[in-house]
């Protein structure tokens, strides 16, 4: 399910992306039957959105027009996401909201605390916006996030999706120091179209951060993903998946990228299932404890029943 925002008729204060709208509009391919899903509608999931909203609380699910929310919400899975709904950055593939956030609310930490403690979670999943208006572009605040759900729901395993915290020196060592059980980071393209599909940011840099977790608490899973479909080569997935090997992480996820307006990038073309499923076979060769490869995957698809499999793995390769 792809959302197209109509964003030529709204008012320049009302609009998601203001930065986007003299870029000229591209077409939208026809979405081949493989990844059609299902509109969301049951029961739980209705349920589920209930909660969310009650509890004034932010998702990725929402923000990003994720295409698997109708199941995860059916399933009472959703991700948080923190800081604020509107991002300091621009990046050419992402739905959520840019411009110049609110400033950080110092009760957010205790209610998402108290939040996954209701909503009996046995795995979460906090991401955030960029806050790169910020001095330490949010690294304390999200690990006060980390610290009230180990408060309030300790038996809840926290996985965290952190922004890159660029040019904020110290920020990563916050972040790795609130231990988390997975830190994931996506690398999201491969390096020769970071400039077109993710401006703000550096290849290296992102590569880095994800070397520093396990420089730092080797216990700590690290993860990381990559959209296709943006005009990447095979060749080039291949040195991203060899470079995050290289940066010891243990799980990389694969998945087709959508585009959510037509100011936002192309979709240069559908990868078959057939072509995931060679992904997958590559990146396990290549040493990943775990791969999720599949035009739907998403970095937070399933995260939980992944993160059994990722400990039963490493309990595996300890054995052998």
């Amino acid at each position: 399910m792809v959302t197209l925002i109509d964003t030529l008729q709204r008012k320049p204060s009302e609009l998601r992306h203001p930065e986007k709208q003299n870029r000229p509009e591209s077409v939208v391919l026809k979405k081949p039957d493989w990844l059609r899903v299902k509109a969301p509608g049951s029961g739980q999931y209705n349920a589920t959105k209930e909660i969310v909203r009650s509890k004034g609380l932010v998702t990725v699910c929402e923000e990003a027009a994720c295409p698997n929310i109708g199941e995860c919400w059916s399933q009472k899975h959703a991700t948080l996401m923190i800081m604020g709904d509107t991002c300091t950055r621009a990046c050419a593939f992402c739905n959520v909201k840019t411009g110049l956030p609110q400033p950080l609310d110092p009760e957010e930490p205790g209610k998402v605390g108290l939040a996954v403690q209701q909503m009996g979670l046995n795995h979460v999943v906090i991401t955030s916006v960029d806050r790169d208006d910020v001095a330490d572009g949010g690294a304390a605040h999200f690990a006060e996030v980390v610290r009230q759900i180990r408060i309030q729901a300790p038996d809840t395993t926290i996985e965290i999706l952190t922004p890159d915290f660029l040019r904020k020196d110290g920020a990563a060592a916050v972040m790795i120091d609130a231990r988390p059980d997975v830190f994931n980071h996506n690398l999201e393209t491969v390096p020769r179209l970071y400039l077109k599909i993710r401006p703000g940011a550096r290849y290296f840099h992102s590569l880095r951060l994800l070397q520093m977790v396990k420089e730092r608490d080797p216990n700590q899973f690290t993860k990381s993903g990559i959209m296709v479909g943006l005009g990447e080569t095979k060749e080039e997935v291949m040195q991203v998946m060899d470079d995050m090997r290289s940066a010891g992480v243990d799980f990389i996820t694969i998945g087709q990228y959508l585009q959510p307006t037509r100011k936002h990038a192309a979709i240069d073309r559908f990868v078959t299932p057939e072509e995931f499923k060679a992904y997958e076979a590559i990146a396990r060769a290549k040493g990943f404890l775990m791969v999720s490869s599949s035009p739907l995957t998403r970095s937070s698809h399933h995260a939980g029943d992944d993160f059994a499999r990722l400990k039963a793995a490493r309990e595996a390769q300890l054995r052998r």
